[in-house]
């Protein structure tokens, strides 16, 4: 299937313009037009602007810089500055008379324009090969092709991996209905590291470091890495380039827990900032800027602040004045953007991390883009940096068997994001608002809004809501969070995201199609014409503040430590654990905010905390405690532990 991709004409010259479009659509139709090249003009910047945020199609505009627009000093420059602001994908360029133009327009626009052609030298052939070789370099996959060209060349497997292809599954009669699953192309580009025209993940000089080099442009990076590990590798791997034991960082607690791992290996000392709260929801929000402005104002020697943006429930920090705070203090800012690694392409969502200035932003393509589970990017702004040291503790975490599937999945979910992102992004909004309506009009269901999310500390923070992401307010439908999502399941055969005690988080994404959402509202809508009254739903104990630390969260962790009951023998909190120093990471899910990281002091409100949750919600996943014969145990330092340790002396 060819695509369209429309070329727009800027001009008030009507018959330059006609002459212009008539040129360039012949020779659309004498030479090879793989890209399916259309051109279409329009006589004003506002006219050319309105039309790009209609037509996902727009690939490419042409702006005459003899473009004249009342009251308004330099037309051409201004109008490509604000092509770039709204949708940096598209490619453009400007016709010129002369080489005085060219001066003056990169002056203005340099960021912003792609190319030049002359206006009065007409090689309408010239400029149509020239926008289809733009085309060709912005929707190229240089990994997957060449991936796609070695399975094509049907080699004999020598060569790891152990299934040779598929070979050994193919014909089985036990596993060989695994085989017509996967798929013989699946297992074929399932390669060894020993195949040289398919570069290395670890040392990338090919089309590896092509790819990459593509998915730094179209994200707005100086540098991007592809992983495969996952965010979760990611974080960690940032984290050991930037911190040495006992560098100081300043941290959200509601960070993804790979982040608290990240903390543990590299031997940093954390500052905890406590989330805010919606207790009415039971949903954590972004840390209130007061609180990190605090934090930045007495920690100057801190090295590192890191911050989720968006959070899982869609919220999002007002990050730049935030950026510039921690950089005045030579603090260098990571954002986990695993649930925003497509807001770069509509601006709906913008300004994205990066954009706002974060150094370092990593991002699970495989959750929110057309990328394989696993795959994700880790993007570098930070102007001190240092790409071997990164490289060096890349390869400590990457594996040195990559799957080659998953480096083609970020290589094609980059290009969809580039060529129809902003297409496929704008019916996504749309249908999330068709969706929000139809939900809200059953009676017993109801979309929050980001005034019903915002815990009160927050409300004045700028904190804005990723309208993808909807959360659905239960309390009235008459049924409990499992009951809801059982029903949905094993009725309506439909997978929800994530629930808290009163609601369910329902994710919309590229993927998401009129189709479904009508068969969701349907289901919904059947649901609530059940009419159960409302049922008072239990609530989860609010997650008491940070304490304190005592240890170095690694130095805590690697002590052997002993283990303690989390109840006594009379089934209350054993006073025996207040005081004590944790050596693990405790962790309910949900919500998936420790409440005890290595190093950090228990006390009663903790303990207490902890005992209400193994008594009164058992559908709690308890991350970190030990488990014997059915009874709960919590690994702390023996008493004589913690005074042996190395970083003590930071703690006194």
């Amino acid at each position: 299937m060819t695509p369209v991709s429309r070329v727009l004409v800027v001009s008030d010259d009507a018959k330059w313009q006609a002459d212009v479009l008539a040129g360039l659509g012949a020779a659309a139709v004498r030479l090879e037009n793989p890209y399916g090249l259309t051109f279409v003009g329009v006589a004003r910047s506002q006219d050319a602007l309105d039309l790009i945020a209609r037509d996902g199609d727009v690939q490419v505009v042409l702006v005459d810089k003899q473009l004249q627009e009342k009251g308004v000093s330099q037309p051409a420059a201004q109008l490509a500055n604000r092509i770039s602001a709204f949708r940096p994908e598209i490619s453009l360029y400007v016709l010129l008379f002369d080489d005085d133009e060219r001066a003056l327009v990169e002056d203005l626009a340099s960021h912003a324009v792609d190319g030049y052609f002359y206006r009065d030298e007409l090689d309408f052939h010239g400029w149509f090969r020239i926008l289809s070789a733009e085309l060709a370099e912005k929707s190229a996959t240089p990994f997957y092709d060449k991936l796609k060209q070695y399975v094509r060349m049907a080699k004999d497997s020598w060569h790891t991996p152990g299934h040779s292809g598929g070979d050994s599954l193919k014909g089985s009669p036990w596993v060989g209905d695994f085989h017509d699953f996967v798929g013989e192309s699946m297992l074929r580009a399932d390669l060894s590291v020993s195949v040289p025209m398919l570069d290395s993940l670890l040392h990338p000089t090919g089309v590896i470091e092509e790819a990459q080099m593509l998915a730094a442009k179209a994200f707005g990076a100086k540098r991007t890495y592809f992983a495969t590990n996952g965010t979760s590798t990611s974080n960690k791997v940032i984290f050991q380039t930037l911190l040495a034991p006992g560098d100081k960082l300043l941290l959200d607690r509601n960070c993804h827990k790979s982040v608290h791992h990240g903390v543990i290996l590299s031997g940093a000392l954390p500052v905890y900032l406590d989330s805010s709260i919606n207790k009415q929801f039971g949903i954590f929000g972004p840390v209130p800027k007061e609180t990190i402005f605090a934090a930045i104002d007495a920690n100057p020697d801190a090295r590192v602040l890191i911050l989720t943006s968006c959070t899982y429930d869609g919220l999002r920090y007002d990050l730049k004045p935030i950026i510039e705070a921690a950089h005045e203090q030579g603090i260098k800012v990571i954002v986990d953007e695993a649930w925003y690694g497509f807001a770069r392409f509509h601006p709906a969502f913008r300004p994205t991390a990066l954009e706002s200035g974060a150094d370092y932003v990593t991002q699970s393509t495989h959750k929110v883009l057309s990328a394989f589970s696993q795959a994700s990017m880790i993007h570098v702004n930070d102007p001190g940096f240092d790409a071997h040291l990164f490289r060096e503790n890349f390869n400590m975490h990457a594996s040195t068997s990559p799957q080659y599937n998953l480096i083609a999945s970020l290589d094609v979910a980059r290009k969809q994001a580039v060529m129809e992102g902003y297409r496929l992004l704008d019916r996504t909004l749309k249908l999330a608002q068709e969706l929000r309506d139809k939900i809200n009009s059953t009676g017993a269901f109801r979309v929050l809004e980001l005034s019903d999310l915002l815990p009160e500390e927050v409300r004045e923070d700028g904190i804005q809501l990723d309208p993808t992401k909807l959360t659905v307010d239960i309390t009235q439908s008459g049924f409990t969070a499992d009951e809801l999502q059982q029903a949905l399941f094993e009725r309506y055969n439909i997978q929800v995201e994530k629930s808290t005690f009163s609601t369910i988080t329902l994710l919309l994404t590229l993927g998401t199609t009129r189709s479904k959402v009508s068969r969701l509202y349907d289901a919904m809508l059947r649901l609530a014409k059940e009419k159960r009254p409302p049922r008072p739903l239990g609530r989860m104990p609010e997650i008491p503040r940070f304490s304190r630390l005592a240890s170095l969260p690694r130095d805590a962790f690697y002590e052997a430590g002993e283990r303690l009951p989390l109840l006594d023998d009379d089934g209350r909190p054993n006073a025996a654990l207040v005081g004590r120093v944790c050596c693990d990471q405790i962790v309910p899910y949900p919500p998936g905010i420790p409440v005890l990281v290595p190093g950090q002091v228990i006390d009663d409100t903790i303990l207490a905390y902890l005992a209400r949750l193994q008594k009164t919600q058992k559908s709690i996943e308890m991350h970190g405690l030990a488990e014997d014969g059915g009874e709960f145990l919590l690994r702390v330092l023996k008493e004589g532990e913690l005074a042996q340790l190395p970083g003590r002396a930071l703690f006194k």
